[in-house]
């Protein structure tokens, strides 16, 4: 059996840097080179500690839990391509993995992975549950109200604020908003989804917020498609919408171009997210990018330094957005619209 001696004589270190290093003492100043040479000595000579756990697996076995369903993600590919980018990441960084529904909760895999990868919408009682199963998770475009946990967002009142600011400043003052639904907690209390809620903050504090302009269903193609009828059906409807994903305005295009209505002539559209077919639309989408990839590469590095380097701290990290302006959206062309 491999000992302390023989990792420190390979590596060219001292005794007491192997020890330091492989009981993860974070005030031992060592470059990151000398600590990863060390680890992968360690697992060539199949060292194990005194608590006979392996030190670096070279394998290591992650979940990526899903927080919606399968015809959500198929619906809304934002999701999916969240997903698809984790799993990249995590091949590329040789991890295996394992994908679950939300529904498996309480599966066995999930106390037995090094860690969870938890993407889209927990509760705080669910993220609490979960946290008791394996305490090695990092939840993934969501951030339930739990400052122990980590997880990689994107802040959706920046989000909103780039989306209102463009129609403000395209002359726009009739805005409307299409987007997905909030939740009731244990308490019964609803919590309007972050969309929603910054995009009446922003509308109210500008005195223009008006309820007959704002639809609330899913976040999906079939109900853009419904939701947008509806307000124009309606006979008074804006000048220009935000809405809440993408996914919702391809249902929304068909609506308006259906009723008559062009875009953006009649009605002008940003949408969210920039799914990889927003710049094929007709006419493309203007939209808010999230930068899918980012973070998928940041999430998998905030779990490899929970797993890894037993970090105990959490981290919030918070990714920036960019408003990618294409052909959806022009200056109001009047102020009354009835049909």
């Amino acid at each position: 059996m491999a000992t302390l001696k023989d990792i420190a004589e390979r590596a060219g270190v001292s005794l007491s840097t192997v020890s330091r290093v492989l009981n993860y003492d974070e005030t031992l100043n060592v470059l990151d080179s000398t600590r990863k040479r060390i680890f992968q000595i360690a697992h060539e000579l199949d060292y194990v500690t005194t608590k006979k756990k392996r030190v670096n697996k070279s394998t290591r076995q992650v979940c990526i839990l899903k927080g919606y369903s399968e015809e959500e993600e198929i619906v809304d590919t934002y999701y999916l391509s969240i997903r698809l980018a984790l799993e990249k990441e995590l091949k590329e960084k040789g991890i295996d993995y394992m994908a679950i529904s939300k529904d498996g909760l309480y599966d066995e895999k999930l106390k037995e992975a090094d860690g969870i990868l938890a993407v889209g919408a927990f509760s705080k009682e669910e993220a609490d549950t979960l946290r008791n199963i394996n305490s090695t998770v990092v939840f993934v475009d969501s951030h339930p109200d739990n400052d122990s946990l980590d997880c990689v967002v994107v802040c959706m009142k920046s989000v909103v604020k780039k989306a209102l600011d463009y129609l403000i400043s395209l002359g726009h003052e009739r805005i409307g908003y299409i987007g997905g639904t909030g939740f009731r907690d244990k308490n019964d209390n609803f919590h309007y989804e972050n969309r929603e809620k910054y995009f009446r903050q922003y509308m109210s504090n500008i005195n223009l917020l008006n309820e007959d302009y704002i639809r609330i269903g899913k976040f999906t193609p079939a109900s853009g498609y419904q939701l947008m009828k509806s307000i124009i059906s309606s006979g008074n409807y804006p000048t220009a919408f935000f809405i809440g994903n993408d996914s919702i305005a391809i249902g929304a295009y068909k609506a308006i171009m259906e009723l008559g209505l062009s875009i953006p002539g009649d009605i002008s559209i940003v949408g969210c997210n920039d799914i990889s077919t927003a710049q094929y639309m007709v006419p493309s989408l203007t939209t808010i990018k999230i930068y899918v990839d980012f973070i998928a590469q940041v999430a998998v590095e905030l779990l490899q330094e929970r797993i890894v380097e037993g970090r105990e701290l959490s981290k919030k990290i918070v990714l920036p957005t960019k408003l990618i302006i294409r052909d959806s959206c022009s200056k109001p062309q009047s102020d009354s619209y009835n049909i």
